[in-house]
């Protein structure tokens, strides 16, 4: 088959990952904002990152058994359509303001993006030679570093209002005063939720119309089904090592904002300041921004070194193996985390952006690893390393 053959559904999959960063990335600016709106103390609002890498856990298996039978550009559309079916339920979900029926809809969302991770990683990691998957699959996920650039953004300032009360403000009010406050705070999901399930069903029609190889990954031959799949060390391996990363990583990204809030409100990085003309231009107001929208902008500025140190990582990969790039990454990371433990203030929140440079390279490298020479078993090696994703609904509430 053809190289040109395969740039069109290599470039299709390739938006996947841009897709589901927008969605994950908003996590971040929700746990923030509910507890506002929702009026929900910090643990409550953090079952956020639950609710979603529990529909990973959940519907990972049935996305590798679903597309083991039909393939992967079925289970891509059947992915797509769950994940826009949740982000249009927040705007019922916003009505009501239950914040149960708005864990749903990212439990929905989640199960959509099952599917699409289930499918995209593995299938530009066996769309070319086997050698190059690594740095193929780091590419892709670089797109998924740019998408989690805009969605901090978008919430800062979609999401996120000029209001600048707080909990304690509203508690002082009179109730009804109070609850005013608290519905159209509510209601500002309603709009970027909508026109994100638009595009993604606009997506889902493009891969209906979109002839998609089935590419079958070599190796391991003879072997299909569940047989024998847990023999493979490299894939155990790889489960754990994702569900200890995408844990560390959720409650990094979620936290953020109330960590920057909390450390250091009033203080901000001085390349995060820089860019203040631009946030308010975008904010379209030149009212001064709260403390809530600059936590904002330095999850943007956090999420700006994850994509340069996804393109760095594919870069490196010409140069030095994946497996040694990734030990490289992991030292530098934990030895942030360890600088941020023994420091406060802006100085922690700064190291604590600084990390995600070195995260960046992780999900996808693991994942290339792990479902190496996985033959046919490579759909359902792919949904058991996406269902230990559900290390990023249990590790951060611990």
């Amino acid at each position: 088959m053809s190289k040109n053959k395969y740039l069109l559904p290599f470039a299709l999959v390739t938006s996947l990952f841009f897709l589901w960063g927008i969605a994950n990335s908003l996590n971040g600016v929700l746990i923030s904002h509910f507890q506002l709106a929702l009026d929900l103390k910090r643990w409550q609002a953090g079952l956020v990152d639950s609710a979603f890498y529990f529909g990973y856990f959940v519907f990972a298996i049935p996305a590798g058994l679903f597309m083991n039978r039909f393939g992967f550009k079925k289970g891509i559309i059947l992915g797509l359509l769950l994940y826009g079916l949740g982000a249009a339920l927040f705007y019922p979900a916003a009505e009501v303001r239950v914040y149960g029926f708005f864990l749903f809809a990212l439990f929905t969302i989640a199960s959509g993006l099952a599917f699409l991770e289930t499918a995209a990683n593995p299938y530009v990691s066996i769309l070319g030679e086997p050698e190059g998957a690594a740095q193929r699959i780091n590419f892709s996920q670089s797109f998924n570093g740019l998408s989690i650039i805009f969605g901090p953004l978008l919430g800062s300032l979609l999401i996120f209002t000029n209001n600048k009360h707080n909990a304690a403000d509203l508690a002082a009010m009179p109730l009804d005063q109070a609850e005013a406050i608290r519905i159209a705070e509510a209601q500002t999901v309603q709009g970027p939720y909508l026109a994100l399930a638009g595009v993604v069903v606009f997506v889902a029609l493009l891969f209906w119309l979109t002839k998609m190889p089935e590419p079958v990954q070599s190796g391991n031959e003879g072997k299909r089904g569940w047989d024998g799949i847990f023999k493979h060390r490299h894939l155990v391996l790889a489960i754990l090592a994702q569900f200890c990363y995408v844990g560390a990583q959720s409650a990094i990204f979620g936290y953020l904002i109330d960590i920057k809030t909390t450390l250091a409100p009033n203080d901000h990085f001085f390349l995060v300041e820089a860019l203040k003309p631009f946030f308010e231009w975008m904010a379209g107001s030149g009212e001064e921004l709260t403390p809530q929208r600059w936590a904002g902008f330095h999850l943007t500025f956090s999420f700006i070194l994850f994509m340069v140190g996804r393109f760095t990582g594919t870069w490196l990969m010409t140069f030095f193996a994946p497996q040694r790039l990734l030990t490289w990454f992991s030292i530098g990371a934990v030895s942030l985390f360890l600088i941020a433990m023994a420091t406060s203030g802006l100085t922690a929140v700064v190291v604590l952006l600084f990390t995600s440079f070195f995260m960046s390279l992780m999900f996808p490298t693991i994942f290339a690893l792990g479902t190496k020479n996985l033959g046919e078993q490579v759909k359902l090696g792919s949904s058991l390393i996406i269902m230990s994703i559900v290390g990023g609904a249990v590790i951060p509430p611990l």
